[in-house]
Order: structure tokens, then sequence, then C-alpha cells
């Protein structure tokens, strides 16, 4: 999953392209709808356009992303894991590589839900608008969607994280189920080194590639499908819309200022011993150049280059640290995932039990490892979770006009966590002479 510094530049380019190009169509979308609510909402054609237009252009470009984000995911956090494979000659750092990933993304991402369960920022849309629109998107998006109704609880629910049959799994999206295959077939090949387990890992990176170009291609789609959601959403809602976009963009923010400010500075004073304020007067150069590509692939030869030079980190745990991290400990995003699920949860009436707010937290967990460096990789992400919750995965339209910005303050998160990451582990479990 390593791209070349001529790729990284174009794709970032074409990323920011495509970003104003999400703009545009959330914008005229938005426009369109207000006017529609204000001047012709009971109108016949408007239901007709609806039907016939602008709801099925939505659920094609939606179904594509279901039919590719399980092989996506799959791939992306089987490679991501097997990439460790200095975890032998590294050993402590290896494992404390993935015990920090997982456990500091774990934090990021209850940070997030409870920030927005406190603040509930999607809270207070007429409940008969959003069940209408629940209703509609359900039957719309027919074999798609898992009913909530169905889910399990308690002790069930774990138990059924484990999967008896994989198809039967994939078939079904028990996403935590494919997950946790994924996670423990790419233990396997972590374990088992040989130039058979070489050459499956290069097949899954083809299938992780193959995959990648398609949600590429199906993502060009985008501008179009968002011009159909907010239309949709805009012509029922209103101004409110509005309003809660603003919210949203403020708990996003309030989340990602609480990790960056306050979990990260106590992971470094109390794990490595070091002052927060000189921690961000090194690394300022990494979060400016972070900011200004939105990518964490673009961004790594500066981080390498500040941990070396500023951090004074040992060069073979920052470079294996960083390079795993840069793909795997995304907090950012896996906040940004959180937040976002349920604020639309919020914005349509559905009431997330804590089971379910806990499927929502393992899902964002996991789905940091391997998928943060492709192009509107979180798109995919947000539309899976929120159909296994219930709640229409048309609502990603809402955010995708605003989430160039976020994707820039996200970015610069899950830059400055990973250089969070080397330093605490360079403290705390480098060998001699690395």
């Amino acid at each position: 999953m390593t791209e070349t510094t001529a790729e990284v530049p174009r794709a970032a380019r074409g990323h920011a392209s495509l970003q104003w190009q999400i703009l545009a169509g959330f914008v005229l979308g938005l426009a369109a709808g207000l006017a529609v609510y204000a001047g012709a909402r009971d109108a016949d054609w408007v239901a007709t356009v609806v039907t016939y237009v602008t709801q099925p252009i939505g659920q094609v470009f939606l179904r594509l992303l279901f039919m590719l984000v399980i092989p996506l995911l799959f791939s992306a956090l089987v490679v991501g894991i097997a990439e460790m494979g200095e975890i032998r000659a590294l050993k402590s750092v290896g494992l404390w590589t993935l015990s920090y990933t997982l456990i500091v993304s774990g934090i990021a991402v209850a940070v997030s839900l409870a920030v927005v369960n406190l603040l509930r920022p999607g809270g207070g849309v007429d409940p008969a608008v959003a069940r209408a629109m629940i209703g509609e998107a359900q039957e719309g998006a027919a074999g798609i969607i898992e009913k909530s109704a169905a889910a399990k609880t308690g002790v069930e629910a774990v138990v059924g994280i484990i999967p008896s049959n994989l198809v039967t799994a994939m078939s079904e999206n028990d996403i935590l189920a494919v997950m946790f295959f994924a996670l423990f077939f790419g233990i396997g090949l972590l374990l088992v080194q040989s130039p058979r387990t070489e050459t499956l890992k290069q097949a899954m990176e083809g299938v992780f590639e193959v995959s990648m170009r398609l949600i590429g291609l199906v993502i060009r789609l985008a501008p179009i499908a968002i011009f159909c959601f907010m239309f949709n959403l805009a012509a029922q809602f209103g101004w409110d819309l509005i309003f809660k976009l603003a919210a949203y963009v403020g708990v996003v923010l309030l989340a990602l200022a609480i990790q960056m400010f306050g979990v990260f500075p106590a992971l470094l004073k109390l794990l490595a011993n070091k002052s927060p304020l000189a921690f961000f007067r090194e690394t300022q150069e990494a979060s400016l150049m972070a900011f200004a590509t939105a990518s964490s692939n673009a961004t790594l030869p500066t981080t390498l280059r500040v941990a070396d030079t500023q951090l004074k980190l040992p060069p073979r745990v920052a470079r294996f640290v960083l390079t795993i991290g840069a793909t795997a400990n995304q907090n950012g995003t896996a906040m940004f995932e959180g937040v976002t699920v349920l604020f639309l949860a919020q914005f349509f009436g559905v009431e997330l039990d804590l089971g379910q707010q806990f499927f929502v937290m393992l899902v964002c967990i996991l789905a940091g490892v391997g998928t943060a460096g492709v192009p509107a990789g979180s798109l995919p992400v947000i539309a899976l979770i929120l159909s296994g919750v219930g709640v229409p995965p048309e609502g990603i339209g809402l955010i995708l006009g605003v989430d160039r910005f976020l994707d820039m303050c996200r970015t610069t998160l899950n830059v400055v966590g990973d250089l969070v990451a080397a330093t605490v582990i360079s403290a705390r479990a480098a060998p001699p002479g690395a």
C-alpha cells in the first residue's frame, strides 16, 4: 500500500479537485432544495423528480459503495496488520505500536462519542419528517440496509463478532465479523513468514489496489450524488439543515481539539516525559504540511524528517512507527467517523443504545487500520456503519460539502498523533542501537 513520490502529489491534487466538485454539488443541491422548500414543497412535480430522478441516482451511488466496501476494508486491514512485518525484529516496538494504536484510537473514538452525545448537534429535527425520510430511504435501499431491529444484543453480540462462516458474514454485511477475521488473518500472516505467505500478502495488496481504484472511480460520481442527496434533504428540512450543519462542524472541531490538546499532552507527559509545548513547537512544520495537503501520505517525508532532526528520535523506531502510523494510527479519521454517524443518527431521530454505539466505536477503530490513505476513504466506511445501525446512508450528503476543511483538520490530528506515538514508543520500547 505504498505510493511513489510522484503519485502522492498527483493524488492529492486530484482529491482536492474532486473536493471542489463535491462542494459545488453540495451548494447547488442545497440551493435548489431550499428554493423548492420555500416555494413548491407540496408540488406534484417535486415528488416526481425525487422519486424518479434524484433518489434513484443517489441509491445507485450508495449501492456501488456497498458493493466495494467489504473487499476494500478486508484487504486493507489484512495488509495493514501484515505490514508490521518487522514485529519480530523490533519485538517490543512492534507490540507497543499495535497496542498503542488500538488503545489510543479507542480513546479518540470514546472522546468523540462522548462529545456528540453530550451536545447532540443533530437533535431537534421534526420527528414526523425524520421518520418519513427514514421510511423512504429504507424502501429505496432495500437489500442493502440492515434493519436495526435484527441487530444482536448483549452476550450474543459479543459472540457474534467471531464469524462461523466468512462468506455468510460478508453476504450479510456483518462488518464486525468480517473485520475480526481480517484482523485474525493479518496476525496469521505476521506469524507465518514464508515465500508462499509473501505471495498471499501480495495478492491481498492487489485486492486492495483494485478496490481502491474502483472506489476512486465511484467517488467521481459523488458530486452528482451529493447534489441529489442535498436536494432531497433541503426540500424536506429547509433552513434547519444549515443550523444543524454548523453545529456538526463545531462538534467535530471540539472533539479533535480535546484529543490534540488534552489526550496527546497527557500521553507525552506521562509516558514519554516530554514537554507538550516543546513537542508542538518542534512538530509545527509537519502540522502545517498536513493541514495544507490534507494527506498523511504526502506529509510522511516531512514527518520523518521532523522526527529525525527536531524530535531526535531513534531512526529505526521512528521509521517503523511513522510508516505504520500513516495508514494505521488515524485518530482524526476514527473520530470524524464516530461523530458523523451519531450526528446523522440524531438528525434522523434514530436513538442508538450503548450496544450500537459500541459497535460504531469498534468499526471506527478497526476501519482506521489501512484505509486512511484511500481518497474519500471515510465515505464507504460511514455509509456502511450507518446502514448497520438503521440510519439512512443518504445522510452522508449532509457532511461532504464541509468535508474539505474537516479533512484538513483531521489529517493534522492524524499526523501529530503519529509523531506522539513515535515519541512515546521511542521512550518506552526502543531497543539499544535503534
